[in-house]
């Protein structure tokens, strides 16, 4: 897609999330996607990110196709979007949202994940989109306390590898 940019650019960026083998989002995805949908008016675009893998999405289509078809139902025009992150992690998220933002001057990123997840993004955007104004925002997590437990304790595991060894990309 083609833009002149003017002013800088804000650009929604939703985090993948589970769906199911069919495509049916998760309730974690909807709620990132339904935040982002609460921050959108005209001016603004979206990226979504989200290819495959086995701990996210095994269906044919990515999870990118299925997060744009939500937005698009729910009112974000076609015009608004950006050219998908074929993604299957978060390091891979901020690659290759980097890549697709290569061709702008001046951007504003709102980077949509949940709760128990808004650390190790934080540490990997800043890491990867160095010198990029960027807002974070973590939607809160309404799934049951053991699940939520389990996450948290996902991340906790992950943060401390990166910090360990770095980040791999």
């Amino acid at each position: 897609m083609n833009y002149k940019i003017s002013k800088a650019l804000e650009v929604l960026i939703i985090l993948g999330s589970p769906n199911s083998s069919l495509g049916e989002l998760s309730s974690i995805s909807k709620s990132r996607l339904d935040n982002c949908l609460s921050r959108y008016e005209k001016g603004k675009l979206v990226l979504c990110t989200g290819g495959w893998g086995a701990h996210f999405n095994t269906s044919p289509e990515s999870h990118a196709a299925y997060a744009k078809k939500y937005l698009a139902v729910n009112g974000i025009r076609e015009e608004d979007f950006l050219d998908s992150a074929l993604s299957s992690n978060s390091v891979e998220d901020a690659v290759k949202v980097k890549e697709i933002l290569n061709k702008f001057n001046d951007h504003k990123l709102i980077i949509i994940t949940s709760d128990y997840h808004l650390e190790r993004v934080q540490l990997i955007f800043n890491e990867i989109l160095t010198g990029c104004k960027m807002e974070f925002a973590g939607v809160e997590s309404t799934m049951d306390e053991l699940k939520f437990q389990k996450l948290v304790q996902h991340e906790k595991n992950a943060i401390k590898s990166i910090t360990k060894n770095g980040l791999q990309y």
